[in-house]
């Protein structure tokens, strides 16, 4: 780095990504910095700098073997690796700059004294992390799958044994449907979709639950979508609907994969956007053969859907939040709660990149042919069937507690 940009740096002073520290730092201490960079998105670490930005200068002879062995070696875990350098100014002094990149490997620990404390970036401080942090430190890191939680208050008959029967014999290869409550709580605990108790019955997981219970929301109220439509293009008093819809992800098929299936009755998905239609299309100009005018929609049908497939199979269910969908006049905005898992950034997966938050439910809606096999859904359909339909890009937003998707209005000026 060049001295300009480094005085730059400090001159902006310490925020969420970068820290300033002198160099005669107990070394428990300086992991705790690097830790909670690396649990947040990277960022930079200045040895040799005041908290006030004055420029104190290194001390150490051997400061780098010093980072890289004492620090990083000794009390950063899992392996890190820095890019470190020096910059020298005109009076001699020198500044240390460590550059980490978001880690991959969440969470990061400080292992000291026989312990292993996780640290956060909390605007310009590092903090230890809450229980909530942690838990979507270690989901986002692929440690934890919180789909696979059991749901307190949950029991076998909150999931519908109609479309559990369906997907065991149709989909599965089941020969046939378990006969007993036994039998069908050791399946399903198999599959993922409920955990056995020694003190009594299983509970369903958060899988099973969403993906087939009858009401998903009466144990997990963060189940299920809000639903809003505003007339205008920002949140008004007055909506055109708002309503919190509930239900299993999956449809109730009837017949056998090959020979003809039909759908007896709609999944979460299929009632959405049955509810959408007469907000997002406008009746047609053309009357068509059966005498019926054909309606004309704002949106690309099928990215729309994708849109919130992703939304509801990916979500992060350590949040408490429902899957939100708003449309407005000139937009439909899509927001699934949590950020993207570990390093994938909006780039990586506009490139194709993958990975599966929750595979459980991922797998059984690929069985079902929700979700394709190839999971480029973003790449293959919802950029280039939105640019094709309205002429314009659709926009993903990412923070730290949600990944927003918006799909641009056709105009019709």
């Amino acid at each position: 780095m060049l001295k300009t940009e480094l005085l730059e740096v400090i001159a902006n002073g310490e925020n969420s990504g970068v820290e300033f520290k002198r160099d005669d730092v107990r070394p428990e201490q300086l992991a705790k910095e690097i830790v909670a960079l690396l649990n947040f998105q990277g960022g930079k670490l200045l040895l040799g700098v005041e908290d006030d930005g004055t420029i104190s200068g290194i001390q150490r002879s051997d400061l780098e073997t010093w980072v890289m062995d004492t620090v990083f070696g000794r009390y950063v875990h899992p392996m890190a690796l820095p890019f470190y350098e020096e910059v020298v100014f005109d009076d001699g002094k020198r500044v240390a700059l460590v550059t980490l990149t978001q880690g991959v490997a969440k969470p990061y620990v400080v292992r000291n004294n026989q312990r292993e404390d996780i640290y956060v970036r909390v605007g310009s401080t590092s903090r230890l992390a809450t229980r909530e942090q942690q838990a979507r430190l270690f989901e986002s890191g692929g440690m934890l799958h919180a789909e696979a939680l059991p749901v307190s208050g949950s029991q076998w008959d909150d999931l519908d044994q109609a479309r559990l029967s369906d997907y065991l014999v149709n989909l599965v290869g089941d020969p046939s449907a378990p006969q007993s409550a036994k039998d069908w709580e050791q399946r399903l605990t198999g599959l993922g979709f409920m955990v056995g108790r020694p003190d009594g019955p299983g509970v369903c997981t958060i899988a099973g639950l969403v993906l087939f219970g009858r009401s998903p929301r009466r144990s997990l109220r963060s189940a299920g979508i809000r639903w809003m439509s505003f007339s205008g293009v920002s949140k008004e008093y007055q909506a055109q609907e708002d309503a919190v819809l509930d239900g299993p992800l999956v449809a109730l098929w009837q017949g056998r994969p090959g020979a003809g299936r039909n759908v007896l009755e709609a999944g979460l998905l299929e009632r959405l956007m049955e509810r959408m239609r007469p907000f997002i299309s406008e009746e047609g100009a053309e009357i068509n053969e059966g005498l019926r005018r054909e309606p004309s929609y704002r949106y690309p049908f099928d990215a729309i859907r994708e849109a919130l497939l992703n939304a509801l199979v990916h979500r992060d269910w350590t949040r408490s939040v429902e899957v939100e969908v708003v449309n407005y006049a000139d937009r439909l905005e899509v927001t699934s709660p949590g950020a993207m898992q570990n390093s994938m950034t909006i780039e990586k997966m506009l490139a194709g990149q993958r990975s599966q938050r929750n595979p459980i439910i991922v797998e059984v809606m690929r069985d079902y042919g929700y979700v394709e096999s190839r999971g480029m859904g973003v790449r293959r359909k919802i950029v280039p069937l939105v640019r094709q339909y309205t002429g314009r890009d659709p926009k993903f937003d990412l923070t730290d507690d949600y990944l927003a998707v918006t799909l641009p209005a056709r105009s019709h000026g």
